[in-house]
C-alpha cells in the first residue's frame, strides 16, 4: 500500500526524521498549546499567555505566564513565569518557575 507524503514537509525535516529514526517534531503552534495545557494541569490554574517558545535539541522550551494569586484590582494580581520543557512530540518533561512579579510590573 502506497503512502502519501505531506507536500508541506521540508526536505530537511524528512532528512532529520530519517537521521534520528523517529517521528518528526510537532509544529510550533501545537507546542505552545501543549506547554500551556500541560502546565495548567500540573498547577491547577489557567495560563495567561506563552511569552516565549524555542526549539531545542530534544524538543521545545516555552515560557508560560500564569496568574498565581488573583487580586482586585487586576493589576495587583501576582503573576509567575514558568519555563516548560517538552519532548519533540509535545510531552511534558519538566517545568520550573523562573520569576514572580506583579501583573502591572513592566520589565526594564
Amino acid at each position: 500500500m502506497a503512502t502519501e507524503e505531506n507536500p508541506d514537509r521540508k526536505e530537511t525535516d524528512r532528512k532529520e526524521e530519517a537521521h534520528h529514526g523517529g517521528p518528526e517534531r510537532i509544529a510550533a503552534p501545537t507546542a505552545m498549546r501543549h506547554a500551556a495545557g500541560q502546565l495548567a494541569q500540573m498547577l491547577q490554574c489557567e495560563p495567561d499567555s506563552v511569552s516565549a517558545l524555542k526549539a531545542t535539541d530534544d524538543g521545545w522550551s516555552a515560557d508560560v505566564e500564569v496568574v498565581e494569586i488573583e487580586r482586585v484590582p487586576d493589576t495587583a494580581s501576582v503573576m509567575a513565569s514558568y519555563r516548560v520543557h517538552l519532548d519533540a512530540q509535545g510531552q511534558l518533561l519538566g517545568y520550573e518557575r523562573t520569576r514572580r512579579y506583579g501583573r502591572g510590573q513592566i520589565d526594564r
